[in-house]
Protein backbone atom coordinates (compact mmCIF):
# COMPACT_ATOMS: atom_id res chain seq x y z
CA UNK A 1 0.00 0.00 0.00
CA UNK A 2 1.31 3.00 -0.78
CA UNK A 3 0.69 6.70 0.99
CA UNK A 4 0.11 10.13 -0.73
CA UNK A 5 2.85 12.02 2.03
CA UNK A 6 5.81 10.20 2.47
CA UNK A 7 9.43 11.32 4.42
CA UNK A 8 12.76 9.77 4.91
CA UNK A 9 13.55 7.57 8.10
CA UNK A 10 16.74 8.43 8.37
CA UNK A 11 18.06 11.78 7.44
CA UNK A 12 21.51 12.21 6.58
CA UNK A 13 22.10 16.00 5.48
CA UNK A 14 19.60 18.50 4.52
CA UNK A 15 18.59 19.05 0.78
CA UNK A 16 18.85 22.41 -1.00
CA UNK A 17 14.96 23.87 -1.76
CA UNK A 18 15.85 26.55 -4.23
CA UNK A 19 12.43 25.98 -6.94
CA UNK A 20 10.30 29.19 -5.28
CA UNK A 21 6.39 28.58 -5.97
CA UNK A 22 3.88 30.80 -7.22
CA UNK A 23 2.05 30.64 -4.06
CA UNK A 24 2.45 29.53 -0.62
CA UNK A 25 0.30 29.47 2.76
CA UNK A 26 2.10 30.15 6.16
CA UNK A 27 -0.90 29.14 9.11
CA UNK A 28 0.37 29.54 12.45
CA UNK A 29 -1.05 29.66 16.22
CA UNK A 30 -0.38 33.04 17.41
CA UNK A 31 0.76 37.06 16.29
CA UNK A 32 4.43 36.76 15.69
CA UNK A 33 4.56 32.71 15.07
CA UNK A 34 4.43 33.29 11.17
CA UNK A 35 7.91 35.15 11.43
CA UNK A 36 9.47 33.21 14.07
CA UNK A 37 8.96 30.35 12.00
CA UNK A 38 8.88 30.72 8.26
CA UNK A 39 9.76 34.62 8.05
CA UNK A 40 12.96 34.58 6.58
CA UNK A 41 12.06 31.50 3.55
CA UNK A 42 8.72 33.57 3.15
CA UNK A 43 10.66 37.21 2.46
CA UNK A 44 12.91 35.34 0.41
CA UNK A 45 10.14 33.76 -1.64
CA UNK A 46 7.94 36.69 -1.49
CA UNK A 47 10.99 39.09 -2.99
CA UNK A 48 10.82 36.92 -5.99
CA UNK A 49 7.09 37.14 -6.64
CA UNK A 50 5.70 34.43 -4.64
CA UNK A 51 2.10 35.46 -3.19
CA UNK A 52 2.23 34.35 0.41
CA UNK A 53 -1.07 34.05 2.50
CA UNK A 54 -1.12 34.28 6.03
CA UNK A 55 -3.65 32.30 8.41
CA UNK A 56 -3.45 33.26 11.98
CA UNK A 57 -5.66 30.78 13.58
CA UNK A 58 -5.88 32.35 17.19
CA UNK A 59 -6.66 36.02 17.71
CA UNK A 60 -3.34 36.42 20.48
CA UNK A 61 -5.55 37.45 23.45
CA UNK A 62 -3.71 35.70 26.01
CA UNK A 63 -0.13 37.28 24.84
CA UNK A 64 0.43 39.57 27.40
CA UNK A 65 2.80 39.51 30.92
CA UNK A 66 1.79 42.80 31.65
CA UNK A 67 -1.16 42.86 34.58
CA UNK A 68 -2.86 46.04 33.47
CA UNK A 69 -3.27 44.53 30.17
CA UNK A 70 -6.84 43.11 28.78
CA UNK A 71 -7.31 40.52 26.17
CA UNK A 72 -9.24 43.21 23.83
CA UNK A 73 -6.34 45.74 24.05
CA UNK A 74 -4.26 43.27 23.77
CA UNK A 75 -5.93 41.71 20.26
CA UNK A 76 -5.93 45.04 19.09
CA UNK A 77 -2.18 45.61 19.54
CA UNK A 78 -1.57 42.20 17.99
CA UNK A 79 -3.94 42.47 15.34
CA UNK A 80 -1.56 45.76 14.07
CA UNK A 81 1.84 44.45 14.65
CA UNK A 82 1.01 41.69 13.02
CA UNK A 83 -0.22 43.26 9.66
CA UNK A 84 2.99 45.59 10.18
CA UNK A 85 5.21 42.31 9.79
CA UNK A 86 3.31 40.85 7.23
CA UNK A 87 4.04 44.10 5.14
CA UNK A 88 7.47 43.80 5.86
CA UNK A 89 7.57 40.10 4.91
CA UNK A 90 6.00 41.25 1.62
CA UNK A 91 2.35 39.12 2.30
CA UNK A 92 -0.63 39.32 1.02
CA UNK A 93 -4.08 38.65 2.52
CA UNK A 94 -3.88 37.83 6.40
CA UNK A 95 -6.98 35.19 7.13
CA UNK A 96 -7.60 35.37 10.77
CA UNK A 97 -9.65 32.98 12.59
CA UNK A 98 -11.20 33.91 15.56
CA UNK A 99 -9.86 31.02 18.12
CA UNK A 100 -9.04 32.56 21.21
CA UNK A 101 -5.39 32.37 22.16
CA UNK A 102 -4.86 29.00 24.42
CA UNK A 103 -8.54 27.56 23.53
CA UNK A 104 -7.80 26.15 20.18
CA UNK A 105 -8.81 22.95 19.14
CA UNK A 106 -8.09 19.99 16.49
CA UNK A 107 -12.13 19.74 16.12
CA UNK A 108 -14.25 19.57 12.56
CA UNK A 109 -14.60 23.33 13.14
CA UNK A 110 -10.96 24.55 12.66
CA UNK A 111 -10.46 21.59 10.28
CA UNK A 112 -13.12 23.25 8.28
CA UNK A 113 -11.86 26.85 8.37
CA UNK A 114 -8.04 25.41 7.58
CA UNK A 115 -9.37 23.31 4.37
CA UNK A 116 -11.76 26.61 3.18
CA UNK A 117 -8.51 28.57 3.21
CA UNK A 118 -6.67 26.19 0.99
CA UNK A 119 -9.02 25.39 -0.80
CA UNK A 120 -9.44 29.34 -1.71
CA UNK A 121 -6.10 30.51 -1.95
CA UNK A 122 -4.56 27.09 -3.39
CA UNK A 123 -0.93 27.41 -2.08
CA UNK A 124 1.72 24.70 -3.47
CA UNK A 125 3.45 24.72 -0.30
CA UNK A 126 2.18 25.23 3.15
CA UNK A 127 4.42 26.06 5.85
CA UNK A 128 3.20 25.11 9.55
CA UNK A 129 3.97 23.74 13.05
CA UNK A 130 5.46 20.80 13.73
CA UNK A 131 3.18 18.77 15.86
CA UNK A 132 5.99 16.23 16.66
CA UNK A 133 8.22 17.92 18.37
CA UNK A 134 9.15 15.97 21.53
CA UNK A 135 12.57 17.92 22.15
CA UNK A 136 11.16 20.36 24.30
CA UNK A 137 7.88 22.56 25.22
CA UNK A 138 5.39 23.22 22.74
CA UNK A 139 2.30 25.58 23.49
CA UNK A 140 -0.68 23.20 23.14
CA UNK A 141 -1.81 25.81 20.31
CA UNK A 142 1.16 24.69 18.24
CA UNK A 143 0.46 21.34 18.47
CA UNK A 144 -3.49 21.42 17.39
CA UNK A 145 -2.37 23.71 13.96
CA UNK A 146 0.24 21.02 13.15
CA UNK A 147 -2.61 18.00 13.46
CA UNK A 148 -5.04 20.20 11.89
CA UNK A 149 -2.96 21.25 9.13
CA UNK A 150 -2.02 17.78 7.82
CA UNK A 151 -5.16 16.88 7.79
CA UNK A 152 -6.82 19.58 6.42
CA UNK A 153 -3.73 18.71 3.65
CA UNK A 154 -4.54 15.73 3.35
CA UNK A 155 -7.38 13.89 2.66
CA UNK A 156 -9.95 17.24 3.20
CA UNK A 157 -9.06 19.65 0.94
CA UNK A 158 -8.53 17.49 -1.87
CA UNK A 159 -11.24 15.51 -1.86
CA UNK A 160 -14.36 16.64 -2.87
CA UNK A 161 -16.89 14.78 -0.98
CA UNK A 162 -15.01 16.01 2.01
CA UNK A 163 -16.69 20.14 3.24
CA UNK A 164 -18.77 19.54 0.25
CA UNK A 165 -20.70 23.05 1.42
CA UNK A 166 -17.05 24.58 0.56
CA UNK A 167 -17.68 24.56 -3.67
CA UNK A 168 -19.60 27.32 -4.08
CA UNK A 169 -18.29 30.62 -5.86
CA UNK A 170 -15.09 28.87 -7.79
CA UNK A 171 -13.98 26.87 -4.71
CA UNK A 172 -13.02 23.93 -5.47
CA UNK A 173 -10.30 20.97 -4.17
CA UNK A 174 -7.19 21.49 -4.05
CA UNK A 175 -4.03 19.49 -4.24
CA UNK A 176 -1.05 20.87 -1.82
CA UNK A 177 2.44 19.56 -3.44
CA UNK A 178 4.58 20.08 -0.05
CA UNK A 179 4.74 20.69 3.94
CA UNK A 180 7.23 21.93 5.57
CA UNK A 181 7.08 22.00 9.38
CA UNK A 182 9.47 24.47 11.31
CA UNK A 183 10.53 23.81 14.83
CA UNK A 184 10.88 20.14 14.00
CA UNK A 185 13.37 17.94 15.98
CA UNK A 186 14.09 16.34 12.27
CA UNK A 187 15.18 19.13 9.87
CA UNK A 188 15.41 17.34 6.78
CA UNK A 189 15.72 20.71 3.70
CA UNK A 190 16.92 23.85 3.95
CA UNK A 191 16.71 27.04 2.20
CA UNK A 192 19.73 29.57 1.59
CA UNK A 193 17.55 32.81 3.06
CA UNK A 194 21.54 34.89 3.26
CA UNK A 195 19.74 37.49 1.62
CA UNK A 196 16.36 37.51 3.97
CA UNK A 197 17.21 37.46 7.37
CA UNK A 198 17.87 41.15 8.14
CA UNK A 199 14.27 41.26 6.47
CA UNK A 200 12.77 38.35 8.87
CA UNK A 201 14.54 40.38 11.96
CA UNK A 202 12.82 43.84 10.85
CA UNK A 203 9.76 42.18 10.81
CA UNK A 204 9.68 40.12 14.23
CA UNK A 205 10.65 43.49 15.49
CA UNK A 206 7.09 45.22 14.59
CA UNK A 207 6.10 42.84 17.17
CA UNK A 208 7.06 45.17 20.17
CA UNK A 209 4.09 43.60 22.65
CA UNK A 210 6.26 40.20 22.42
CA UNK A 211 9.69 40.55 21.44
CA UNK A 212 10.84 43.90 23.25
CA UNK A 213 14.48 45.32 22.47
CA UNK A 214 14.89 43.74 19.16
CA UNK A 215 16.84 45.74 17.31
CA UNK A 216 19.54 45.09 14.52
CA UNK A 217 22.81 44.61 16.65
CA UNK A 218 21.36 43.38 19.68
CA UNK A 219 21.76 40.10 21.85
CA UNK A 220 18.28 39.05 20.31
CA UNK A 221 19.23 39.65 17.06
CA UNK A 222 22.57 37.68 17.31
CA UNK A 223 20.73 34.91 19.06
CA UNK A 224 18.46 34.71 16.24
CA UNK A 225 21.39 34.34 13.31
CA UNK A 226 23.30 32.75 14.92
CA UNK A 227 20.28 29.96 14.61
CA UNK A 228 20.35 30.34 10.94
CA UNK A 229 24.10 30.65 10.77
CA UNK A 230 24.40 27.10 12.45
CA UNK A 231 22.11 25.61 10.20
CA UNK A 232 23.83 26.49 7.08
CA UNK A 233 27.78 25.13 8.23
CA UNK A 234 28.74 22.90 5.44
CA UNK A 235 26.33 24.39 2.51
CA UNK A 236 28.18 27.44 0.81
CA UNK A 237 25.62 29.67 2.24
CA UNK A 238 26.02 32.07 5.77
CA UNK A 239 22.01 31.83 6.73
CA UNK A 240 19.96 28.70 6.20
CA UNK A 241 16.14 28.05 7.04
CA UNK A 242 15.38 24.54 8.22
CA UNK A 243 12.27 22.18 8.12
CA UNK A 244 11.15 18.90 7.92
CA UNK A 245 8.95 18.49 4.71
CA UNK A 246 6.04 15.76 4.05
CA UNK A 247 5.82 15.93 -0.16
CA UNK A 248 2.58 14.49 -2.11
CA UNK A 249 3.29 11.62 -4.35
CA UNK A 250 2.05 12.39 -7.58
Amino acid sequence: MTYPFSTPNQVTKYDVIDEVPARAMVIFAHPDDAEIGAGATAALWAGQGCEITYVQCTTGSSGSNDTEMTSERIVAIRAAEQRAAADAIGVGDIVVLDHPDGELEADRVFLGEVVHALRKYRPEVVFTHDQHRINGFQHRDHRHVGITVQDAVYPYARDHLHFPEHLVDGIEPHKVKHLLYWGTDQPDVIVDVSNSVDTKINALAKHESQIAGLSFGSDMDKRLRGRHIDAAKGYGFEYGDTFRRLTART
